[in-house]
């Protein structure tokens, strides 16, 4: 007995020996410097950033194989404390949100049949397309509200996500699991938006939703920066030239464009520094400048829209935008 269990011991502890010393030999040494990246990070692990989570970023980040600002959530405050411990300089971050390209939720847009599936989009997505009679439609199942990794989405009563624009990282997980592309990430500044995805012709899109963009053309031919353009029937708007002067939002004659803009600046003009010229009164859309030759142009604020096209144009630099009082 006694023997037995000495070469048991004896066994266990030639064993334990044996590990030990190839833990010490293989083991993987770990960059400290990694785990302080990831320290920063907001470990939400949604993929944004390209890799598969927060570790592997991290230590794509510190091996170089990483931008340091593309971690999306955490923003330019997570780029600044990453570059301020790897000794780099601060890189500029943009800033994105999702957008709802769809304002046809129950109320508004046609169902072709009734669905009674698994209450996902990328399941119900699977049965012809849906039961939304507009195939480009948001199909309302909510599958944006459960993967959105920071609780910004939740569906209203009209069956249509509602993003919130404080929440929101624009990590783009909401994009990627939308099965109908009708999920878009934009300028968080960008204010103005075409709220349709489809590309049907204007007499089908009638036929399945009240709010759908007819490609009438109407917000292309209004806009002064030529920021909307017509994509096979469809208005999409180009961020880059859009100044969110909200004049397509009232040409659209479904309502389709929205407008956070509450309040829309006016312009002002500083007559120490006018010097009568008539560039903005010839520039401006909606005739809201006027005055008298070689004198200081006066606006019109109920008229004036906010469009800023006045300022560009002005040689002395005389206007300025101004909330109004």
């Amino acid at each position: 007995m006694i023997e037995a269990v000495l070469t048991l011991s004896g066994i266990g502890l030639v064993a334990s020996l044996g590990l030990g010393l190839a833990a010490r030999k293989f083991a993987v040494r770990r960059n400290p410097l990694i785990e302080r990246v990831e320290q920063i990070l907001p470990g939400a692990n949604c993929g944004a950033c390209g890799t598969a989570g927060c570790s592997a970023f991290a230590k794509a980040v510190v091996e170089g194989e990483a931008p340091l600002n593309a971690c999306v959530p955490g923003g330019q405050e997570v780029a600044r404390l990453i570059a301020e411990l790897m000794g780099a300089a601060v890189p500029s971050t943009e800033s994105y949100v999702a957008v709802l390209l769809c304002k046809g939720g129950k109320g508004e847009a046609r169902s072709k049949f009734e669905y009674d599936g698994v209450s996902d989009c990328r399941a119900a997505v699977l049965v012809s397309g849906g039961d939304k009679g507009c195939a480009y439609g948001c199909l309302g199942l909510g599958t944006c509200e459960r993967v959105c990794p920071f609780g910004a989405i939740h569906m209203d009563e009209d069956g249509l996500p509602v993003i919130d624009r404080e929440t929101c990282t624009g990590c783009g997980v909401c994009v990627k699991n939308c099965p109908k592309g009708v999920l878009l990430l934009a300028p968080r500044e960008a204010s103005v938006h075409i709220r349709c995805h489809s590309h049907d012709k204007g007499a089908q899109v009638k036929r399945v939703c009240t709010v759908g963009c007819i490609g009438c053309g109407a917000c292309v031919r209004i806009c002064p920066y030529e920021a909307i353009t017509l994509d096979d029937g469809l208005a999409v708007m180009d961020y880059t030239r859009c100044r969110q002067c909200g004049l397509c939002v009232d040409s659209c004659p479904t309502g389709n464009i929205t407008s956070l803009v509450s309040q829309t600046p006016k312009a002002r003009i500083d007559p120490e520094r006018c010097k009568g010229h008539a560039l903005c009164e010839a520039a401006c859309p909606v005739d809201a400048i006027s005055g008298e030759p070689g004198k200081t142009r006066l606006v019109d604020e109920e008229r004036c829209i906010g469009c800023r096209i006045c300022c560009s144009v002005c040689p002395v630099h005389a206007i300025a935008m101004v909330n109004p009082d």
